[in-house]
């Protein structure tokens, strides 16, 4: 799809003149971090059958099974850094070029690489709640402790989405109103094939948002929604679109 260099440049200039721009992350934007995709082969879907370890019901059943999935879950998240697509996107935000990130990582990245503004579909595994008598605590308060326990006796859940349970009715609403407003749409590491993160793009397009995508390969969107695909890792491509941002500012 012709020249990168040009590409990136042609993608500057829509956000440039864009008044409100959002973006949608998925997997592929922590990836670079060392959080491999729990689908990809060798990830944890793989070695964790989701049904068995990842419902919300068999958190109820049996916590301290489902703390096996998630004691290695908690080992790579937590020894992951933000790196410079999260970190650049930041800066992007800070400059006024973004305005918000809905994201489907669980991984805390994005807020620790600078952004404010964060919208998680899946919740979040830097904190732990109890299901039973409400009490919540931060991840770090319990580290190394597996399963971590609450005051009661129970055993903790991450605030995360598990199989079963409901995307966050704030987040949805939200993301919702932000697509249909937004002008510009980066998407970012993500195929959106999954609901309901499918439906932001086509929102954001039907709107009249110009969607740009950075993605490694072609996704469903790529070839009929997209209008600029920069392919490649989001760790070179959102440093050199923020380089252009600036130099646009100078």
């Amino acid at each position: 799809m012709g020249n990168i260099n040009l590409l990136i440049s042609n993608a500057a200039d829509i956000i440039y003149k864009s008044k409100f721009t959002i973006a949608l992350t998925g997997a592929g934007i922590s990836v670079e971090s060392g959080i491999p995709d729990f689908r990809s082969e060798g990830g944890l879907w793989s070695r964790f059958d989701p049904s068995e370890y990842a419902t919300i019901e068999a958190f109820r059943q049996d916590p301290e099974k489902v703390w096996k999935m998630l004691k290695e879950m908690d080992e790579i998240v937590s020894g992951a850094r933000p790196n410079s697509a999260h970190i650049a996107m930041g800066e992007m935000e800070k400059m006024g070029f973004l305005h918000y990130i809905i994201t489907q990582n669980i991984d805390n990245l994005h807020q620790e690489g600078g952004a404010k503004n964060v919208i998680e579909y899946h919740g979040n595994s830097s904190t732990l709640s109890c299901l039973w008598c409400g009490r919540r605590y931060r991840s770090i308060e319990k580290k190394g402790e597996y399963p971590p326990k609450c005051h009661c006796g129970r055993v903790l859940k991450p605030d995360v989405v598990f199989f079963g349970e409901p995307i966050p009715v704030d987040a949805l609403h939200k993301s919702y109103e932000l697509a249909s407003k937004a002008e510009a749409l980066m998407i970012v590491g993500t195929s959106a094939v999954v609901s309901p993160a499918n439906s932001i793009p086509v929102i954001a397009k039907q709107n009249g948002a110009k969607l740009i995508e950075i993605n490694l390969e072609n996704t469903h969107l790529t070839n009929s929604i997209t209008d600029i695909f920069l392919k490649g890792r989001a760790g070179e491509i959102l440093p050199a679109l923020l380089k252009e941002l600036k130099s646009r500012i100078h």
